[in-house]
């Protein structure tokens, strides 16, 4: 070998010796294409950032799904932590003050745990948890669900206070055998139902600007 002879200039290759050097343009090119697929993977990986879910306003595809994620991870909350039927009973999803608390919790995790959380948010969660445990219990005892029964939450009536149409809900207890069943038919009755709505809604904006352009 010549003493003038560097190993780049006996292979043709780039000097880190990654092999043959690339014209500067597909070079350039490599790059953006890499730059651009790390780029999405860390979106990917990093998602949006958890908001709070406002269930009486979701669209009916969006509140199926959430219904179903909170389901999910209702179930590996209670065996995670071995929680009794007096924080997170059976039918939960019958009753709304459950739904919004359990809903608020799962919000809380995922923006704890999330890649870019600080460090001391898991504890943060902790804190949080052991607090929303105690409001479960009040929750679930006031709302008369228990693990092997269960009635709608009493709503106390105001005198000339409800709205015109207003019916007090039927609160006879029912025996809980059936608990997967009962929450996918629940799924259902709320998509149909936020569907009427949704449906009603657009019916009332279409026959507005009818009523206008007349």
């Amino acid at each position: 070998m010549n003493a003038d002879t560097t190993p780049s200039d006996e292979t043709g290759d780039r000097p880190d010796g990654d092999g043959p050097a690339l014209p500067s343009e597909i070079e350039a090119k490599t790059r953006e294409i890499a730059r651009q697929a790390y780029a999405n993977d860390i979106a990917a990986t990093l998602g949006a950032v958890p908001r709070p879910i406002n269930w009486r306003t979701l669209p009916p595809d969006d509140l199926e799904q959430e219904l179903l994620d909170l389901n999910a991870w209702i179930d590996w909350l209670r065996h995670t932590y071995g929680l009794p039927a007096q924080v997170v009973p059976p039918m939960w999803h019958r009753h709304p003050e459950l739904l919004w608390e359990l809903s608020a919790l799962r919000q809380h995790w995922l923006f704890s745990f999330d890649p870019q959380a600080k460090g001391n948010q898991a504890l943060a969660w902790h804190h949080d948890f052991a607090i929303a445990r105690e409001r479960l219990r009040d929750w679930v005892t006031i709302s008369g669900t228990r693990l092997d029964r269960d009635r709608p939450t009493r709503v106390t009536a105001w005198p000339g206070g409800e709205a015109e149409g207003w019916v007090a809900p039927d609160t006879t207890e029912r025996p809980v055998t059936e608990r997967a069943k009962d929450f996918l038919a629940f799924v259902e009755e709320q998509v149909a139902a936020r569907t009427a709505e949704q449906d009603a809604t657009i019916r009332e904006i279409v026959n507005i600007d009818w009523s206008e352009q007349s």
